[in-house]
């Protein structure tokens, strides 16, 4: 771009990905705004993206889920009420590969087969993209950007798929939250994985997270907001 941002040192050392290819890639926004965007992975499920739902619902929140295709085309009406509730809906592959292990046609491929799925269940076509366990390298960023879609990582993680109870999740967010942070949970596991703490910590934290000044955002909201910093530095 021609200019240092004054963010570049940070991005440099945490979010490489981010540095090289900012209009791909986003790992937190830049801001010091007290905004914050809620991520879910793995679902949809009928047995804890329902309570999540509610749980959001009640709060008045907005968050970005990651839909796995295989999952929307088993529980294609959980998928239409994420949408229909006001969330926002990523695509996050149909198998749940390693793709940096896979390559850059099994990327294709699995991304175009669940957003064939997303837009069937939905009516909407996903632009954004999460790699499972955020594997990539700049192969794959070339092409998703090149496929039109903006990866997106995070910088919380709450490691609730490690079935952790809903004090150790909140503990972590409130141990690591900053102004523009993606916090990443789960709304989904396998079949016997209990996700119940996800549930009440974000029962706790939310409320928690508002008193602090934090104003809930989803994925394209956050984004918008990065590029108007990253815009008003270029031109300063």
């Amino acid at each position: 771009m021609g200019l240092i941002s004054p963010f570049a040192t940070v991005q440099a050392s945490t979010y490489p990905l981010q540095t090289t290819f900012p209009d791909i890639m986003m790992y937190k926004a830049h801001t010091n705004k007290k905004v914050i965007a809620l991520t879910f992975d793995d679902g949809p499920d009928q047995r804890f993206t329902p309570d999540i739902l509610d749980v959001l619902n009640q709060h008045h929140v907005n968050a970005t889920f990651f839909l796995m295709g295989s999952r929307v085309a088993k529980y294609p009406h959980v998928a239409k009420r994420i949408v229909k509730t006001g969330h926002a809906a990523g695509n996050h592959t149909y198998w749940h590969p390693q793709l940096t292990k896979t390559g850059v046609h099994n990327m294709k491929w699995e991304i175009n087969k669940t957003e064939q799925q997303i837009q069937a269940a939905t009516g909407t076509k996903p632009k954004l993209f999460r790699a499972p366990y955020g594997a990539l390298n700049k192969t794959l960023v070339k092409k998703l950007g090149g496929m039109g879609y903006k990866g997106i990582g995070w910088s919380i993680d709450t490691n609730d798929w490690k079935e952790l109870s809903a004090r150790s999740i909140v503990n972590r967010v409130f141990n690591n939250v900053h102004p523009g942070a993606i916090i990443l949970m789960h709304s989904a596991g396998h079949g016997t994985q209990d996700l119940s703490g996800t549930v009440h910590a974000l029962k706790k934290m939310i409320p928690r997270l508002k008193k602090k000044g934090y104003r809930f955002v989803t994925i394209p909201e956050l984004w918008s907001l990065e590029h108007e910093n990253m815009s008003k530095d270029l031109h300063q």
